[in-house]
């Protein structure tokens, strides 16, 4: 079973395996990989399912819509590359896609303290 869900404008398809209240972590997450290295689309997707032990799995029709907002907003920017005799599209993070990961990271401890002060320390 699909729902739709609209984030920051953009609507986008996400397995019901991912609860409602991840809006807006997507974005954090791309950030976050874009941060440490070059990469692209696929291999975003692949590698927020290695590094969360497949607790998260977004998938394509979340991730490009994502990738494309960031570059409109100047957050990433993107190159072209052949590898293997495929051409892929590259992203990187820009000086300000930083300093939204900077601010949303922010956010995310804001809001996980808070809800490990209510939970109890045993769900943090």
């Amino acid at each position: 079973m699909l729902t739709s869900l609209t984030v920051i404008g953009i609507v986008t398809v996400m397995k019901k395996s991912n609860p409602i209240f991840l809006n807006g972590v997507p974005e954090l997450l791309v950030l976050r990989l874009l941060s440490r290295r070059e990469m692209y689309g696929y291999q975003i997707i692949e590698e927020i399912r290695a590094q969360t032990r497949e607790t998260l799995s977004f998938g394509e029709g979340c991730i490009y819509p994502y990738l494309h907002y960031l570059e409109a907003e100047k957050l990433v920017s993107s190159r072209r590359r052949e590898v293997d005799g495929r051409s892929r599209n590259y992203y990187k993070l820009t000086p300000r896609g930083g300093k939204r990961l900077d601010e949303l990271t922010t956010e995310w401890k804001r809001v996980t303290t808070g809800i490990s002060s209510l939970m109890g320390e045993q769900y943090a």
